[in-house]
């Protein structure tokens, strides 16, 4: 274990909790979505947003690990979670298709904008292994994001 009074862990760790609180925020989004999308792409695109949140999901137990194998006490409800992240509530259950599209490519790009962001702070706090597991979930959001984007071009 990596040690936790470490003032470069202790950021680390701070910004991975931001990073689970954007992943559960974005899961529940994209699980809305997935529920309420209408229209002539609604297979398509229930289909897309149901793989993206499960997707979504299954890194959320991986990024609280990390903070807790580091040493680090991780969030603990859904408060801390609406505290920490910087994925925007969206409770309309009317958005057009697109809206929802493009809603969700932003905040995926806020993700990979976050997680670039994680880099130099795991490299500082000399951590190998969030570091490589940055770069995987660097990769998948950037996947999301094109994805997204891809179904908004003409």
């Amino acid at each position: 274990m990596l040690d936790p009074n470490n003032n470069s862990m202790t950021a680390l760790n701070v910004e991975i909790n931001a990073l689970l609180a954007d992943h559960f925020a974005l899961y529940l989004k994209t699980k809305n979505f997935h529920w309420h999308v209408k229209g002539p792409r609604f297979r398509d695109l229930h289909l897309l947003f149901d793989e993206q949140a499960i997707e979504i999901r299954d890194q959320i137990d991986a990024i609280g690990e990390r903070v807790r194998k580091n040493g680090g006490d991780t969030l603990t409800s859904v408060g801390a979670v609406a505290k920490h992240t910087q994925i925007k509530d969206q409770d309309s259950t009317t958005l057009s298709a697109e809206d929802m599209i493009a809603g969700l490519r932003d905040d995926n790009r806020k993700l990979v904008e976050r997680l670039k962001g994680m880099k130099q702070l795991a490299e500082d706090a000399g951590d190998n292994a969030t570091d490589g597991l940055i770069d995987d979930w660097t990769d998948m959001a950037e996947e999301r994001v094109w994805f997204l984007s891809s179904l908004l071009e003409n």
